[in-house]
């Protein structure tokens, strides 16, 4: 009988007692990698323990909000009831805030987007002197805080007698620098070559724009999209400082206005807060993917 050979033996031994061995080059990676993702998990904990507060508080009797909330029970609705929406609804006026909010948000965001993009496209694409320095002054107005200018604006608003409207809330809002700077920089990473074979078809500047570029700059509009959402759903000092009644006020004034109503309800609050706060979470659901497409693709190319 012939004797195994050593590498015949080692090659005979049965899968299963091999141990995988993490390689010591390898294990800050892995480390770092555990270290990203426990970081992450508890920002996630940070931001929605709040919304669980506020969404539990919501459905809980009034004199059960704050006497629970030192608690773990500050987290479980240990006694259900909506009464706090209809309460807010009755109180507040719940509804006409939603539906101000709505046309002021939406009309910002359609308005915006628009406007922000063609400027965007013009600066990116079109020839013409004095493009580099308005490109600068775009840049430049983005580092100025809107308070800077509320004062001012105010009072333009007031001597063409604008003031407590729909359209003094939504017409200094349309045009941004910082969406229009957004809109530039992801134009210029577009390649020339599709619009240059559009234009030999016989494509004009507005056909190639709506059927060329606007296609492949899905994720951009869906970031700006979320973001003048964002912004134009929480404003509060402009409203504070252009609408007097309650027929143009948006939700962020009404909650400020209602919270100081007697009697205060905590549950009443936290209805009128879990309403405020469902939209933003839809917006930002519904483009999600393309927002994320948008960011990495943005930290990909530096």
């Amino acid at each position: 009988m012939r004797p195994m050979s050593v590498g015949r033996l080692a090659r005979s031994e049965p899968r299963s007692s091999q141990i995988t061995i993490i390689q010591p080059r390898r294990l800050p990676r892995v480390l770092g990698a555990l270290a990203t993702y426990v970081g992450m998990a508890l920002l996630a904990v940070i931001f929605l323990v709040p919304l669980l507060f506020e969404f539990v508080g919501s459905i809980k009797p009034n004199d059960r909000v704050l006497s629970e909330g030192n608690s773990w029970r500050a987290f479980v609705p240990t006694a259900i009831t909506f009464e706090n929406y209809g309460d807010a609804l009755a109180r507040a006026d719940l509804a006409r805030l939603f539906i101000n909010s709505l046309i002021i948000t939406s009309s910002i965001v359609v308005a915006g987007i628009v406007v922000n993009s063609l400027f965007g496209y013009a600066l990116a694409r079109m020839t013409f002197r004095g493009r580099g320095l308005l490109v600068g002054i775009v840049v430049a107005l983005i580092i100025i805080p809107f308070q800077a200018i509320a004062i001012p604006l105010f009072f333009m608003m007031a001597k063409i007698e604008l003031l407590d409207t729909y359209q003094v809330q939504i017409v200094p809002f349309i045009a941004s620098p910082f969406f229009t700077f957004l809109f530039y920089t992801f134009f210029l990473s577009i390649p020339k070559e599709l619009e240059e074979a559009a234009r030999v078809d016989g494509a004009g500047p507005l056909t190639i724009f709506w059927r060329v570029v606007v296609p492949l700059a899905r994720p951009v509009y869906a970031t700006v999209a979320i973001l003048s959402f964002l912004f134009a759903w929480g404003e509060l000092l402009w409203p504070v400082l252009v609408t007097r009644g309650p027929e143009v006020r948006p939700l962020p004034l009404g909650i400020a206005v209602f919270q100081t109503l007697p009697p205060v309800q905590w549950g009443d609050i936290m209805a009128f807060a879990t309403v405020m706060t469902l939209p933003l979470l839809v917006v930002f659901l519904a483009f999600q993917d393309a927002f994320v497409r948008s960011v990495a693709r943005t930290g990909i190319k530096g």
